[in-house]
């Protein structure tokens, strides 16, 4: 009775751990069944018995890729391996079945091809001893977890499907505002003398063609007109009627309806940018960002500044002003990559980069073998097939129920 007693303890303490998302109905109805499919081997493999005959299942990676490997048994004693016939299924989420067959290898039976991650599938094991055949079916499951969708929802989650994107690399730069000088004019008297008019208030829009100023000239005592070279806005006015020119600024008139972003370039990426270049600006008090491109580079480095480049902008509303700050994105390279993932929905699992795939209501590692990585993509070179649904939001709830649940596979 206390053998039975602390079985049944066992049994009892067992089951309290198992985690509720990924333990199927039949194993909670039969505690008998969840206690004998822990049991390992002389090889660390799962024993797998009926009657006096029993195979021990085992992955083996240690220096191959991770296989798996058998040995049988009759009442404790090794049978020969070319005496018992085995294959195994694999039942993968998403309704995919690896077929595994078997081969004699020493002592043992080699399967004939590799289990590749996630070690995550429903295993069912025939084999065929002295014309009599024996079946196990079980659950091996990793990295998954069962979320409903109002759950899902209610966390943020969301998904999208894998497939091709464009990997921008990207450097930062940070300036201001500026007027371009060719954007400027600055107006003096030809022939200094008396002004006569002053046409223009300080910050009066003109267009090109306008009068500014009636000048009497003191040689000739003839008035003429000085009429605006460009449209713009009058941004000095040094002269008034009744003044003489004496061969001083008298206006200065600005177009901004262009301005031009300057910005600095930090000297170590000089090598990575070139003209042309998209740059997205981020400008202080504009509430969304302008696309342009870099349209002048300076030769010359600026001393700790770097490098100047220039981005130039359109103001037709004018509601843009030199002087503003601007933090500048740089986009120096764009590589069109088959498959990739956003960068936000990878999270680490074991030793492994992984996003959780969603099949229904279930989600799973895939872990990642990853290429080139800026902005919000990352390539993928494999673990991944092209269309997979993904988390892209929230991917760290998942983790969360994940690693809570403990959940490991057979080695």
């Amino acid at each position: 009775m206390k053998n039975l007693r602390s079985k049944g303890l066992i049994l009892a303490m067992h089951l309290a751990l198992l985690p509720l998302v990924s333990t199927p109905a039949h194993a909670v109805e039969n505690a008998e069944a969840v206690y004998e499919e822990v049991e390992k081997g002389p090889n660390n493999g799962r024993m797998l018995r009926q009657g006096n005959f029993a195979i021990e299942l085992a992955i083996y990676e240690d220096g191959v890729p991770p296989e798996f490997r058998v040995w049988a048994s009759q009442s404790g004693q090794p049978i020969s391996p070319d005496n018992v016939k085995v294959d195994v299924v694999l039942d993968r989420l998403g309704d995919v079945k690896d077929n595994i067959g078997f081969y004699q290898q020493e002592d043992y039976l080699r399967g004939d091809m590799a289990i590749y991650e996630p070690h995550s599938f429903a295993v069912k094991l025939n084999a065929e001893f002295q014309g009599k055949e024996y079946t196990w079916s079980y659950d091996n499951f990793e990295g998954r977890v069962v979320i409903n969708d109002e759950i899902a929802k209610a966390s943020g989650i969301k998904t999208e499907k894998a497939g091709p994107a464009n990997i921008r690399k990207t450097i930062s730069a940070y300036g201001q505002l500026i007027s371009p000088i060719e954007n400027t004019r600055t107006i003096s008297a030809r022939f200094d003398g008396l002004v006569r008019k002053v046409h223009v208030n300080l910050g009066d829009d003109v267009k090109k063609g306008m009068p500014l100023l009636t000048v009497e000239s003191d040689k000739s005592l003839n008035s003429y007109t000085i009429y605006a070279p460009i449209s713009g806005v009058v941004t000095n006015r040094n002269i008034n009627t009744g003044e003489q020119t004496k061969g001083k600024e008298l206006l200065r008139i600005v177009d901004k309806k262009s301005l031009a972003a300057e910005l600095f370039v930090f000297p170590e990426n000089r090598s990575k940018i070139q003209l042309g270049n998209p740059v997205s600006l981020v400008i202080e008090g504009v509430a969304a960002p302008i696309e342009g491109q870099i349209d002048y580079i300076s030769p010359e480095m600026d001393g700790l500044e770097g490098v100047a480049i220039r981005v130039s902008i359109k103001n037709q509303s004018g509601s843009l002003s030199p002087g503003a700050m601007v933090k500048g994105t740089v986009t120096t390279n764009i590589h069109e990559v088959p498959l990739s993932v956003k960068r936000d929905g990878i999270q680490a699992f074991r030793d492994f980069q992984v996003v959780y795939a969603k099949v229904g209501t279930t989600y799973e590692v895939r872990m990642l073998e990853l290429g080139e990585q800026a902005g919000e993509w990352a390539e993928v070179r494999g673990g991944l097939e092209p269309g997979t649904e993904y988390v892209t939001s929230s991917s760290y709830v998942i983790k969360a129920d994940i690693d809570k649940s403990g959940a490991s596979h057979d080695h």
